[in-house]
């Protein structure tokens, strides 16, 4: 993924008012993030916990960002495991969460949401090239796929999720 600029990241948001996008918070480390190893950029707003972001690169059509409802924590099983539906990696219970995302236009608007299980730091990209390993107590499950091809699969399973956010 190319960098990216505050201005780039504010304006692609498309289920979010110009108000809520100029308001949020970027990640804290935003001047050190390392986006050669990434194909999204996604965080939990440091500003209001129970807010998360996600900017999909577009190549014809610029950055989508797409902003996310964070549920409040709730308890969790360390003996269970849970897996995103998006890079596929299992983590412990903690490690994933039920992510909403307020339709774009006027269903948004009217509040109608769609959901889906990302990883609870949204670093699906580093997960899928083992530069963060998930917490689990029993190690993680070994793919025969390239790390290419986990990059493909996360890129389409996250094009199918934001396609139900903009179209509905």
């Amino acid at each position: 993924m190319d960098p990216l600029t505050e201005k780039q990241i504010r304006t692609s948001f498309v289920n979010s008012t110009k108000g809520e996008a100029t308001r949020l918070r970027l990640p804290l480390d935003f001047a050190e993030l390392p986006w050669p190893d990434l194909d999204f950029l996604g965080w939990v707003d440091p500003g209001a916990p129970l807010r998360a972001h996600l900017v999909v690169p577009r190549p014809d059509e610029g950055p989508l960002g797409i902003s996310l409802r964070v549920p409040a924590v709730g308890r969790t099983s360390a003996m269970k495991s849970s897996l995103c539906q998006i890079c596929l990696t299992s983590h412990a219970s903690s490690g994933v969460t039920l992510f909403t995302a307020p339709l774009a236009g006027p269903r948004g608007r009217q509040g109608n949401t769609v959901g889906i299980y990302l990883c609870a730091d949204l670093a699906c990209p580093l997960y899928v090239r083992g530069k963060r390993q998930p917490k689990l107590r029993s190690g993680r499950q070994e793919e025969s796929l390239t790390v290419e091809e986990r990059v493909e699969r996360m890129m389409a399973n996250l094009e199918g999720f934001t396609a139900k956010v903009v179209g509905g």
